[in-house]
């Protein structure tokens, strides 16, 4: 089955952007996955069309109706419906490799984009809206960060990227290395501005080269990102076998 992806926004001309071309669009073409932006604006019911309004306990800006916004997903996730709602905030969760897996791993999704101050919160919750975040800084709206999101999926889905080895070898995957930063690339020439490849890379000898990628790798992720070593720590932790707790003295 084709990937659905469904963005609601209030500006649909920004898609499919940058997802219409290199991986994404190609696959796009080949019916891999699909998009359809739809107009949050459309099925507002007044003279002018209005999503938004002030926020109740005063403060500056404006807030997504919840009405509007209900109705927006309600008129693009029929009955029956089982992908995920996503309302790109700010306040959301982190987005990580582990989510973005599982939501390339589904029938696909819909993404709410947030403008203004926000969304009325009781419409996220009513929804079971997921909140995520694609980092700590504000943008003027959730397409960007929707983008992001769809893009970093996309190249999940099986067809898309040429080679499938290529997702399991970079920063974040879920394989033997662990939670870590991906090791540096190297091509020709061997020789350039009388900088030289490493030698092992050179040497032919695959359990050397496979060496020296997980030494990389740990040392640019202690340098770079410990928090991700200490993630992996945790998770090893959580998939131990359980011991019964020693008696207290």
């Amino acid at each position: 089955m084709t990937w659905q992806a469904t963005v609601l926004t209030l500006f649909p001309g920004m898609f499919p952007g940058p997802l219409g071309t290199s991986l994404a669009g190609r696959g796009l073409e080949r019916g891999l996955w699909s998009l359809e932006a739809r107009d949050i604006r459309a099925v507002a019911t007044d003279r002018h069309r209005t999503v938004d309004d002030t926020p109740f306990g005063g403060g500056a800006g404006m807030v997504l109706r919840p009405d509007v916004v209900d109705a927006a997903c309600a008129a693009a996730m029929p009955e029956g419906d089982a992908r995920p709602l996503v309302f790109l905030t700010p306040r959301g969760v982190p987005l990580r490799q582990k989510l973005v897996r599982e939501l390339a791993a589904g029938p696909g999704v819909v993404l709410l984009c947030g403008r203004y101050e926000g969304v009325d919160q009781r419409v996220v919750e009513a929804r079971g809206m997921i909140e995520v975040s694609i980092g700590d800084y504000v943008l003027s709206g959730g397409e960007l960060a929707a983008m992001v999101l769809l893009d970093s999926c996309v190249r999940l889905i099986p067809g898309v990227m040429g080679a499938a080895e290529s997702a399991e070898e970079e920063s974040f995957a879920s394989s033997d290395r662990g939670s870590l930063l991906e090791y540096p690339h190297y091509t020709r020439p061997a020789e350039w501005h009388g900088l030289r490849v490493p030698e092992v890379l050179l040497s032919g000898h695959h359990a050397e080269v496979a060496r020296w990628r997980r030494e990389q790798s740990e040392a640019v992720t202690r340098e770079r990102r410990p928090d991700l070593l200490t993630e992996q720590g945790r998770d090893a932790s959580a998939r131990a076998p359980l011991h019964p707790a020693a008696s207290p003295a």
